[in-house]
């Protein structure tokens, strides 16, 4: 059976030192909920106080309507896989997935035919009678999947499980996580530093900073409408601009340093006033045109400094005539790579923008969709359209 996890103004401490100051989430039935954020921001800490391997020094912690703060690790119903497989070496494949069902008063004979139909479901059914040391990083990790799945667990708790492998088998294992994550339908929560992981696998995200969940939304919604400037850096690549905002009429007006100015229509009208403003636009979202085609074209004047072939996208690092650097990323073309020195002028793809007060970093823009309860102190983001 799986459950829906209600945390409520979680706190957790170690000694003096306050990790966890005031947390509250819902973690829904079925769905695979990451915590993502820098390492030491509280992601791990909240992750072992649901297993019960942290104490717990305010708050509840539900299981459906079950408190559990005080419930011993082995009675939660929890399946647990680690960064480092925690696989036992001296058994066999099939006997580490028999592991936990040893106190499930079952026979030989039906521990075996629960063990098989795991390692049927991870794919690695043809190895039950190896022993760890002969499989790969990847198969390991299925196998440690197996494990915590076997015992039929109310909730599947992740940490880092995909950090000890490399770029090609992370990508693979990712989706073998989603696609099983699925068809079991149990409630998981995925800990993990890499954004693009993240992006990949989850349902939600909670994006942590200093113990705080500062953004909680779907994949698409934290990148394209991240709730503050933390998030709109730390998820994907941003480049940050200095602004001024005003309005006229009712239009906003962004002003950039040098003199270049954008109608933007998505900042909410209760927004629109003088203020300063930082814009976060990605590299992907700033249009390239070489100054001598384009005479007088009015936009951000910059010189290439250098640049990156990847194939399909060129990368280039460039300097504005404030000083400011960007990253920009160009469809590539043949023979027609940028050379560094090369002046410059940039504009904006107005729709994608973000826009942020430069005092409080919080989003000015409508479609900001985050549920995330802040503690006091903390400026709440959810934003009603």
């Amino acid at each position: 059976m799986s459950v829906t996890i209600s945390i409520s103004n979680a706190v957790k401490r170690y000694g003096t030192v306050t990790v966890i100051p005031d947390l509250s989430v819902t973690i829904e039935n079925g769905e695979l909920f990451t915590l993502l954020g820098p390492s030491g921001c509280g992601k791990t800490t909240l992750l072992r106080m649901i297993a019960g391997f942290n104490s717990i020094e305010g708050g509840s912690f539900r299981f459906n309507d079950k408190v559990i703060n005080d419930m011993e690790p082995g009675k939660r119903g929890i399946g647990m896989v680690f960064q480092n497989y925690a696989i036992f070496p001296n058994m066999t494949v099939r006997k580490n997935v028999e592991f936990g069902l040893k106190y499930k008063n079952m026979s030989k004979e039906q521990m075996k035919e629960e063990a098989d139909k795991f390692l049927k479901l991870v794919h690695v059914d043809q190895y039950g009678d190896r022993m760890p040391e002969r499989l790969s990083g990847g198969q390991q990790q299925r196998v440690a999947l197996a494990r915590a799945l076997v015992i039929s667990p109310d909730v599947l708790l992740m940490d880092e499980p995909l950090s000890n492998l490399d770029a090609k088998l992370r990508v693979e294992m990712r989706s073998v996580i989603k696609r099983i994550q699925k068809e079991v339908g149990i409630t998981t929560v995925y800990v993990t530093h890499d954004q693009e992981e993240a992006m990949a696998i989850s349902d939600r995200i909670a994006v942590m900073k200093d113990g705080v969940i500062r953004h909680i939304g779907k994949p698409e919604n934290i990148y394209q409408r991240p709730a503050d400037l933390f998030v709109a850096t730390f998820i994907g690549k941003s480049n940050l601009l200095n602004a001024g905002l005003r309005k006229e009429g009712e239009k906003a007006v962004v002003a950039f340093q040098g003199g270049y100015e954008i109608s933007v229509d998505s900042i909410r009208s209760g927004e629109i006033r003088d203020r300063e403003v930082v814009v976060s636009a990605r590299p992907e979202e700033l249009i390239v045109s070489r100054s001598e085609s384009s005479p007088g074209k009015q936009g951000i004047k910059a010189v290439i400094r250098d640049s990156v072939f990847l194939g399909l996208n060129t990368h280039y690092f460039a300097e504005l005539e404030t000083g400011e650097e960007v990253e920009i990323i160009q469809e590539s073309e043949i023979d027609s790579i940028i050379p560094p020195g090369s002046d410059i002028v940039l504009t904006i793809n107005t729709n994608k923008i973000n826009v942020f007060d430069s005092e409080s970093t919080g989003s000015l823009m409508k479609g900001v969709k985050n549920s995330t309860v802040l503690p006091e102190g903390f400026e709440r983001r959810e934003v009603k359209e």
